[in-house]
């Protein structure tokens, strides 16, 4: 079941294409605009921490130079002028130091000045606690924006799928499909949470710590950017090689998503037919790719810290050094080049933290443009407005030459024609492949025709909308589908309006159904699962004939619905159809034709065409396609029986 077929339809379509990195970055950071002005609020809290958390280091250097200036003084005869005191020690051939103390401004025979050094420190602590409470509500107002953002853009996702034809699904697996929906989404945004807030902050660091360093020092400015190149060859060089790991590391998420999905829906058809070790295999297989790829991305985005710490320290000992030179020539303080130094760790860190936000940013970006790959998907042609209604709907359909194919080398059915009655039964037969269920495809507009047109009383489908055109057609399927809920929720599903428990019972007791249902604990109140868990196939047949029951439509679509019941729950349920397609015009697909005998008219298809149609007798007679089907099931049956 997923074998073959799943590494089939994994391969080809989109998700091969390269990444395109600038194109969806730009493209993720647009959705950020109806954010605008929590954005701006964001960005000024930011600017203000930031600014005040640069002004901070020179705060403490001034302390230091207090410090500094006091214990120098208390060393120097009271009484003198700084002037005089420097000129002595020049006298006495100390003019090196001297030239180092030009800087400092002390007063001989004064000591530290403890209140105005605690008046600094006072100043620097008010200024450090801002900028950490500024930057706290800034990173509300992150998380604020990016959740808010990620529920747009689920919404997106799922305007999204809702407008996707059917083709869409049926060339992609439904994990796969989910996998998009929500881990690539759920990606983003621990991926914005983690990197958005950081990297406003961390690159407006850059600029107010560059800016304060050349008031400082302009050439140990022109020092600590002598790093810079390294560290931007460094991050491009390691992020184009990471890139393309991301990318596949979230592509073979995808494909052991929907392997894992395909296992456990079909886990019965797994076991039954001896297949555990070939799933497991295929799960090992796309388990290791998922791990090398994770493990490249991870280890090639890993190195980068490391690398820029390396930068970052050779920024910090080159600084260090000529910050010394500078100290010693009288033309910095001490203070002046402590400052220095911590910013030259400030311009250091955030480069650092910027280049080990690039895994996060890539894998964020490669989801991104999954998501974005979805969205921009081939929608189905968009209902017209106003769309026509028939003036009164009764049923009667007509087909006028149309035509359709899968593939547009691969014709499937061309210039096929035919009219039904309101009230009627056409009965669609033929063999596996036919293009029977194309037909009713076809009526409900899940596909488009390629050619001709398809009338409802009179009005073309295709200028209906969708849902005026589904609203009056029931449909109950060979694949019964089902929700977690109780029976009665999953049979009133079916009404486009609030119904009582009195007509959810009689639309079971019309399909037959309620007998079964009251057995169970707790009747119609039995909470079953989406599986169906606690009712047999044949049951959950019912359960979804009850439900088309209660939609009460003009047009019933029946294909292979009564392929899961037994023969005597066939005949009540022939019975009850009788009764419900009284006035309404009933299209069944069917392989046993003993089900549809009392159809008014029989379409016998081979290849996309109507090769035979009429009633039951009538076939027999005239010996032709429906007559050798025939034949056939009734020979079978007698060989079974003997």
């Amino acid at each position: 079941m997923a074998g073959p077929m799943a590494r089939m339809m994994g391969q080809g379509g989109p998700d091969n294409r390269s990444m395109d990195f600038k194109g969806s970055s730009k493209r993720l950071i647009s959705q950020f605009r109806p954010e605008r002005v929590t954005i701006y609020a964001l960005l000024l809290c930011v600017v203000v921490s930031v600014g005040l958390s640069v002004i901070g280091p020179k705060i403490l250097g001034r302390a230091t130079d207090l410090v500094f200036a006091g214990i120098i003084g208390r060393q120097m005869p009271a009484g003198a002028s700084k002037e005089q005191v420097l000129d002595s020690m020049r006298e006495r051939g100390q003019g090196s130091i001297a030239d180092m103390l030009r800087s400092t401004d002390f007063t001989p025979g004064q000591g530290i000045d403890f209140d105005a050094v605690g008046r600094v420190l006072l100043l620097a602590l008010c200024t450090f606690a801002v900028a950490g409470l500024l930057m706290a509500v800034a990173t509300r107002l992150v998380n604020r924006t990016v959740n808010r953002t990620m529920f747009r853009l689920r919404e997106q996702v799922q305007a999204k799928l809702s407008r996707l034809p059917l083709s869409y699904f049926d060339k992609r697996q439904r994990g796969e499909v989910l996998s998009r929906a929500t881990n690539d989404i759920d990606n983003i945004g621990q991926t914005l949470q983690q990197s958005m807030g950081q990297l406003i902050n961390s690159l407006l660091t850059i600029i107010g710590v560059l800016a304060v360093m050349f008031w400082v020092s302009w050439l140990l400015a022109l020092v600590a950017l002598v790093t810079v190149p390294l560290s931007f060859l460094v991050a491009t060089r390691v992020g184009k090689r990471s890139q393309p790991h991301f990318v596949q590391q979230w592509r073979s998420t995808g494909k052991l998503n929907a392997h894992i999905e395909e296992m456990y829906t079909g886990h019965t058809l797994v076991k039954v037919f001896g297949r555990q070790e070939e799933s497991a295999q295929q799960f090992a297989e796309q388990n290791d790719a998922l791990y090398e790829a994770g493990f490249k991305a991870q280890f090639n985005s890993g190195i980068m810290q490391p690398l820029m710490m390396c930068v970052s320290n050779l920024n910090y000992v080159l600084v260090a050094v000529v910050g010394g030179l500078r100290v010693a020539s009288g033309a910095l303080s001490i203070g002046d080049v402590q400052a220095f130094i911590q910013y030259s760790r400030q311009f250091s860190m955030p480069l650092t933290q910027v280049a080990s936000m690039a895994n996060l940013v890539q894998s964020g970006v490669a989801s991104a443009e999954r998501i974005f790959e979805l969205l921009d998907a081939e929608e189905q042609e968009a209902d017209p407005v106003p769309g026509e209604r028939p003036e009164e709907l009764r049923g009667r359909v007509e087909l006028q030459n149309i035509s359709f194919s899968y593939d547009p080398d691969k014709p499937l059915i061309e210039n096929l024609s035919l009219k039904a009655e309101p009230g009627h039964t056409v009965a669609i037969v033929g063999p596996t492949g036919a293009g029977k269920t194309t037909l009713v495809n076809l009526l409900m507009r899940f596909y488009d025709v390629s050619g001709g047109r398809i009338t409802l009383d009179g009005v073309d489908i295709a200028t209906m909308t969708r849902d005026e055109l589904r609203s009056g057609i029931g449909m109950v399927l060979q694949d019964t589908w089902l929700f977690g809920g109780t029976i009665a929720e999953n049979i009133a599903y079916g009404a486009s309006r609030e119904v009582t428990r009195g007509e959810i019972e009689e639309a079971a007791r019309a399909a037959h159904a309620d007998r079964f249902i009251r057995t169970l604990p707790d009747g119609y109140d039995t909470v079953i699962d989406d599986e169906g868990s606690g009712v047999s196939a044949g049951e959950k047949q019912l359960i979804t004939i009850a439900r088309a029951f209660l939609s009460d439509p003009v047009i019933l679509v029946l294909d292979e619905a009564t392929s899961s019941v037994d023969t005597r729950t066939e005949v009540l349920i022939q019975k009850a159809m009788a009764k419900l397609a009284h006035g309404r015009t009933s299209f069944v697909i069917a392989h046993r034709l003993s089900t549809i005998r009392d159809a008014d008219t029989i379409l016998v298809m081979e290849n996309g065409a109507i090769v035979e149609q009429g009633a039951h007798t009538d076939l027999l007679e005239a010996d032709g396609a429906y007559a050798r089907l025939y034949k056939a099931q009734f020979a079978q049956a007698v060989a079974e029986v003997d």
